[in-house]
């Protein structure tokens, strides 16, 4: 039986292990590819999967993911291919699989359409990193209603009170963003992610948080572990992936999962 995003790194953290979350988006190069390619993080160390939904405006996003989904966009993706990448990921494996998405094509596609049709996917829920807490009263209604994960953002520069109502609001994790700045592999993670997540902490004793952006090595992964409940990573899959395909993804999946076992 799968089980939930929050019950995983739950009991990973209990455990000692510490969770390793990655990144990658669907159609990339093409469907079957993308889904093959999540299968085997799955298979190999991911935790919990993360599905990039390919947008023509990724704000946050660095050169290696936005080459990606352009590549995605180029070969056809279409956003209901959401779904059924969801599905054959969610058949094949028993990992959460939370979809990665800026709002505007949920928008597009209907809140209500999209969370019922993301449910019967299989899909654990969404992360929204351009949606603050405070302006999602109609996806807050729908995952509720479909029992979806909805993890909201903290960055070094939101206020206790914006990091309180994202700890309020989050079900599944707050994603800590470790430094002001888009997606894309560091040397080094700054201390303000620490911050985030003590101010998280801070706020709630029971919430769950993971740090995402800059992780790109199996320390960098132990050492956030070490503080948070998970560590995200996708720039450096992308990047494998784009070198060496899936041996290459599947050799990195291992590396950075290698000390959480």
């Amino acid at each position: 039986m799968r089980q939930t995003t929050s019950a995983v790194l739950k009991s990973r953290k209990a455990s000692g292990k510490g969770s390793l979350i990655g990144y990658f988006p669907a159609g990339y190069p093409t469907l079957d590819e993308s889904v093959e390619a999540a299968i085997a993080m799955c298979k190999n160390g991911i935790d919990v999967l993360e599905l990039g939904v390919p947008y023509s405006d990724p704000v946050m996003d660095g050169l290696v993911i936005q080459h990606a989904t352009e590549e995605a966009l180029a070969n056809g993706f279409k956003l209901r291919q959401t779904f059924d990448a969801v599905k054959r990921i969610t058949d094949a494996v028993d990992t959460p699989v939370l979809v990665m998405t800026y709002w505007n094509p949920v928008l597009s596609y209907g809140v209500e359409n999209f969370a019922r049709d993301l449910k019967a996917s299989g899909g654990a829920g969404l992360i929204t990193p351009d949606l603050i807490p405070d302006e999602a009263g109609e996806w807050l209604s729908a995952s509720d209603k479909h029992e979806l994960d909805r993890v909201f953002l903290a960055a070094p520069t939101s206020s206790p009170a914006r990091v309180a109502r994202a700890c309020e609001l989050s079900r599944g994790f707050v994603y800590a963003v470790s430094t002001m700045g888009i997606t894309g592999t560091r040397d080094s993670v700054d201390d303000l992610a620490k911050q985030v997540v003590a101010s998280v902490r801070h706020e709630s004793s029971s919430q769950n948080t993971a740090v995402g952006i800059g992780i790109s090595s199996a320390e960098q992964v132990d050492d956030v572990n070490t503080y948070a409940d998970g560590a995200i990573v996708g720039s450096a899959f992308v990047r494998a992936y784009a070198e060496g395909g899936i041996a290459a993804l599947t050799s990195k999946v291992q590396e950075l999962a290698a000390n959480l076992k």
